[in-house]
């Protein structure tokens, strides 16, 4: 039996991350400090940025908007996870559980593009740093950070729009905390094959499109510290990446296992944990990456820290 989507009474329920209520307790605790941490780290380190005059470069205005992003990708999850972490009846109605996914298509599509993009603001600082004010100029990082909001969007239209168009069985079950593309695909009682092309290819093209940029900007980075003759000179260069690739290696290491992964009976537990992993610790993680290995950001926090008191 298949009820049609166009329904506006059609409902999911979620079978969220567990039926044992003082588990489901314990869950709500952690991922609320955890969620509280994410907002107010990322939140924290956007004002430090607009605030402070020598974080006022490229790299930075990058990291304000991955700090954005990640307080966004936080929020389309976290906060409906909370509520049904106390809630007996785990509902999210058709139209809720489209906007959740679109949004989360469009912020996890942008982050790869943000990373990207980073990657390439430090291969221009590092190989061709006599060009570097001008290639990295104002107007080609509005352009660039646009390009990164645009392909979310558009990846977002595509598979959305072709995701409404299918028909879903009973019982609309969904085997996650959160409404995911796989599970979703999963319920479908009408062929899913354009669907499948659609996230494989919209996914597919800002997966290889970033990791290509990403690699080819290391691989010229690595060459050219090579080439730098004083140990003090190669430490310095490859501090200004330490952060980025760290929280490159965390996010595109979570996703690729979980989106990559053939598909395997019994696997939806390890997966929920990994989710949690790359929609909740991840955004927390990264203001502490770029904090606590950076030693401008430190600067900087200190000097406002000195000024307010």
């Amino acid at each position: 039996m298949s009820m049609e989507n166009s329904s506006t009474g059609t409902k999911f329920i979620l079978l969220g991350m567990t039926d044992n209520y003082q588990l489901a307790v314990l869950l709500f605790g952690l991922f609320f400090i955890i969620y509280f941490i994410t907002v107010l780290g990322n939140l924290g380190l956007v004002v430090l940025i607009q605030v402070s005059h020598r974080l006022h470069t490229p790299m930075y205005f990058f990291l304000s908007n991955l700090s954005f992003l990640d307080v966004c990708f936080s929020s389309i999850t976290t906060p409906k996870t909370l509520v049904n972490l106390l809630s007996q009846l785990q509902e999210v109605s058709f139209f809720g559980c489209m906007a959740q996914m679109g949004l989360f298509i469009v912020f996890a599509s942008a982050e790869c593009n943000i990373l990207a993009s980073m990657a390439y603001d430090r291969y221009t600082a590092i190989c061709r740093p006599l060009l570097y004010h001008i290639t990295m100029s104002k107007v080609r990082c509005l352009l660039l950070v646009a390009g990164c909001y645009l392909g979310g969007l558009l990846n977002m239209v595509a598979v959305t729009t072709s995701i409404t168009q299918l028909s879903f069985c009973q019982p609309q079950v969904i085997s996650h905390f959160f409404c995911d593309i796989p599970p979703l695909l999963a319920l479908a009682c009408s062929d899913p094959w354009v669907t499948q092309v659609l996230v494989v290819g919209c996914g597919g093209f800002t997966l290889v499109t970033s990791v290509m940029v990403i690699l080819v900007s290391y691989l010229s980075i690595f060459m050219t510290i090579m080439g730098i003759p004083s140990v003090s000179g190669k430490q310095k260069a490859f501090s200004t990446c330490a952060s980025h690739l760290t929280a490159v290696a965390l996010y595109y290491g979570t996703t690729m296992y979980t989106y990559l992964q053939p598909s395997r009976h019994g696997s939806q537990a390890g997966n929920r944990m990994i989710s949690v992993f790359y929609t909740m610790l991840i955004p927390m993680l990264n203001p502490l990456i770029y904090s606590l290995r950076n030693q401008e950001v430190k600067v900087a926090l200190q000097k406002i820290l000195r000024h307010s008191q």
